[in-house]
């Protein structure tokens, strides 16, 4: 049986208040955590290349095409 490949989610950095493994206006790849998301976080592999909570609010999810997915993934 073939694996559905499951559409990664990314976020638009729209604050970055106290964070310096941000930037404003660039795009992360957010990985699935359901505990974080209940208490308003996001996991975001950030500019250090480590993966991190950060408030919701500092993003906006995004929804992009395949290819654009595909061209994220290869540079992230």
């Amino acid at each position: 049986m073939k694996k559905e490949k499951k559409e990664q989610v990314f976020a638009l950095c729209v604050e970055n208040k106290d964070c310096d493994d941000l930037e404003k206006r660039k795009i992360y790849k957010v990985l699935p955590d359901e505990g974080a998301e209940k208490e308003g976080y996001l996991r975001i592999i950030d500019e250090s290349g480590q993966d991190y909570l950060y408030p919701q609010s500092f993003f906006v999810l995004v929804q992009l095409p395949r290819e654009a997915q595909e061209a994220l993934r290869v540079a992230i």
